[in-house]
């Protein structure tokens, strides 16, 4: 049985998790927050999420588990089966995590610290925002899922990327990020309304107030030196 390391307020986390769930995959958890030590015996760069199967291999990067767990449990396929169609539900999965959640993440110290956001970060993040928006508009279909009509590892992991730049940039930015991408918005909540989103979300948010605390001894023990 696949061992899935990580903890449940982690939106990549989700990403891998959310895969599992629709493979149906057997698959335990491991509580572990980032950078721990017991994180690195699985994880070589102490990040989440990280995975273990049988034969004891341990992975992590939440897009090289996802592949992996793609090309070895394939009885239930989240890519097309031509290789250009499998090209751009990469290219919307590497943009949505280049542009969209890598500069919302940029904001995240600020928000758990209670600092103010300097205006010039704003700018930035900002300005690549606007970069991944004009790509989105391009690739995204919606028609009825993000590359088209069929339902894609792409579909999962922008809509774990979009929760990071609905609570962070969003937010801070005073600017409704997603409204931009026409069909996006509704895209996202019907994914929200799946049974598997659901029981992801609801695992989330009992796993916050455990890692809102991991965060704030963070921050003090920073502070303190």
């Amino acid at each position: 049985m696949i061992t899935l390391h990580g903890f449940a307020a982690s939106n990549y986390y989700n990403i891998v998790k959310h895969a599992l769930l629709h493979k149906n995959i057997p698959f335990q958890e491991n509580l572990v927050f980032a950078g721990s030590e017991e994180l690195l015996t699985v994880s070589p760069v102490g990040k989440v999420p990280a995975i273990t199967n049988d034969d004891g291999l341990n992975i992590s990067e939440s897009s090289v588990i996802c592949d992996f767990i793609e090309e070895t449990y394939t009885d239930t396929s989240l890519y097309p089966a031509d290789a250009g169609e499998r090209a751009i539900v990469r290219q919307i999965m590497k943009i949505a995590e280049l542009y969209f959640e890598l500069p919302s993440r940029r904001l995240i110290p600020y928000v758990f610290s209670g600092a103010t956001v300097p205006n010039a970060l704003k700018a930035e993040v900002r300005q690549v925002l606007e970069r991944g928006v004009g790509a989105l508009n391009s690739l995204c279909k919606f028609s009825p899922w993000i590359a088209g009509e069929q339902f894609t590892m792409a579909d999962i992991y922008v809509h774990y990327v979009n929760l990071i730049v609905n609570t962070f940039a969003s937010s801070q930015l005073e600017w409704d990020v997603l409204a931009q991408i026409p069909g996006m918005k509704e895209w996202n909540d019907s994914m929200s309304e799946s049974d598997i989103a659901k029981q992801i979300e609801a695992d989330r948010l009992a796993n916050m107030p455990e890692f809102m605390q991991h965060i704030k001894a963070q921050i003090q023990a920073a502070n303190a030196k």
